[in-house]
């Protein structure tokens, strides 16, 4: 049976955020799309651990809830934390995923009540702030309150990870449908995009990187800062699954040439051949089912070993994250950085497939109002893109509130993705936004396109 509250969802299924909506809003929209992720499912598929690489969902759902009465507590000076005992197990630096399922933690339905204790004390408390600029430096604009919200977004997207790797064991989660009701992930196909192998031509140049001082952002996205670029041709789209299967069939996995060392070590050890969910029969696994595998989507879970040989056997390579941001922000007519690819407004589906909402990427180049300046389609939504950078802070960063978020990562191997996937809440698809893992993980909606210098 459901194991939440069906009364606590949103109704109609899971509403889009609210466009003007206040944090106290925000903080109750992020707990019912959470909520609503797991309202299909038995307590054992929320407090089981499917894989090594991923948390139970109880993890998650209880680091969530962990996470915000800890800051809470440092942000509201009356409020006391409710579970402080709590703070160790959740801890995601302390405790790594492949032990979690050892851990005392709370199982399904008293993490969801410590969620619930949190989200009231958490309104209450943001009732005794002062959230406008001049308030503390936690509370200055509600940064803690952005963080808190946010947060519990990238978890979101991380459950749905761990659902897809539980393959047969947990179902598909459910979509809104264009009519705003609840639909299967399987819905009707985006409307195809025009001929992917084009390229796109960004002229270089100087360009500015990073988030500006306005609105919330994490520390490693600033400070803002100049580069300096030298022109490059970029794939107008992430590469297909037909084009990427083409190469699979010329023996891309076999000829040791492509592969860096360290990733041709890792197809031996892992054994890779394919994609992660590509079977030997030429289909898919998305989920609790099968399909043919769509030659005009993007290709999905590939890890950055495979993305880096894929780009080397075509004589191109993976672009910096300093290029991939420029490309999708800089406005080379009017010298301008802009927010989103394709101007000021926020992401719409229209311009972006994002939050769940079509349960899979579009077909690759699909979303032409979404373009940027330089006419790369794509660049938000669908797929995280690998990038050929190490994560590394920018020049001047400064941790802000807490070095455990990405400071203690810096310069340990792992590679920078941006742009998000058809899983990210839109909150988190701006293009500065830096996620990150490890050259051989594959559980991430992540894809690639490639770049040659000019």
């Amino acid at each position: 049976m459901p194991i939440a509250n069906s009364s606590a969802l949103p109704l109609g299924g899971v509403d889009a955020l609210p466009a003007d909506g206040s944090l106290a809003e925000l903080l109750v929209e992020a707990r019912r799309r959470t909520l609503a992720l797991v309202e299909p499912l038995t307590e054992d598929q929320v407090n089981r651990q499917f894989s090594p690489i991923m948390s139970p969902l109880a993890w998650d759902i209880g680091h969530i809830a962990a996470f915000a009465d800890l800051w809470v507590s440092r942000a509201v000076p009356s409020r006391e934390p409710l579970r402080p005992d709590l703070f160790e197990v959740y801890d995601a630096t302390e405790t790594p995923r492949a032990g979690r399922g050892e851990l005392p933690y709370l199982r399904c339905h008293e993490a969801l009540a410590y969620g619930d204790a949190v989200l009231e004390r958490a309104l209450a408390g943001l009732s005794e702030v002062d959230v406008s600029p001049a308030g503390d430096r936690l509370n200055a604009g509600g940064f803690v309150w952005h963080m808190l919200i946010q947060h519990e977004h990238q978890h979101n997207e991380t459950m749905v990870q761990a659902m897809q790797l539980a393959g047969g064991a947990m179902p598909a989660p459910l979509s809104r449908s264009p009519n705003g009701g609840r639909s299967a992930a399987a819905g009707s196909a985006p409307t195809r995009g025009a001929a992917t192998s084009e390229t796109v031509l960004f002229p270089g140049g100087r360009a500015p990187i990073g988030a500006d001082a306005a609105g919330f952002a994490y520390d490693n996205e600033r400070p803002r800062h100049e580069v300096e670029l030298a022109a490059f041709e970029l794939d107008a789209a992430p590469v297909t699954n037909g084009a990427f299967g083409e190469w699979v069939e010329a023996g891309g996995y076999a000829r040791e040439k492509w592969w860096s060392p360290a990733g041709w070590a890792w197809r031996v050890r892992d054994g890779a051949k394919r994609p992660l969910y590509w079977t030997e029969d030429g289909l898919e696994r998305r989920f609790d089912h099968l399909e043919e595998i769509d030659p005009d989507l993007p290709v999905t879970h590939v890890s950055w070993f495979e993305a880096d040989a894929y780009a080397h056997a075509h004589g191109r390579r993976l672009p910096t994250e300093l290029e991939w941001e420029a490309a999708a922000t800089w406005d080379a007519e009017t010298a301008r950085q802009l927010p989103f690819p394709w101007g000021d407004e926020a992401p719409v589906p229209e311009r972006a497939n994002l939050d769940v909402s079509a349960g899979g990427p579009a077909p690759a180049g699909a979303l032409a109002a979404g373009a940027a300046p330089c006419g790369a389609l794509g660049m938000v939504g669908d797929v995280w893109e690998w990038t050929a950078s190490e994560l590394r802070g920018y020049p001047g960063f400064a941790a802000f509130p807490y070095h455990e978020y990405s400071e203690i990562f810096f310069g340990t191997g792992l590679r920078v993705l941006r742009g998000g996937s058809w899983a990210t809440r839109p909150t988190l698809a701006r293009p500065t936004f830096r996620n990150w893992d490890l050259p051989h993980r594959r559980q991430i909606f992540a894809g690639f396109r490639c770049v040659r210098d000019v």
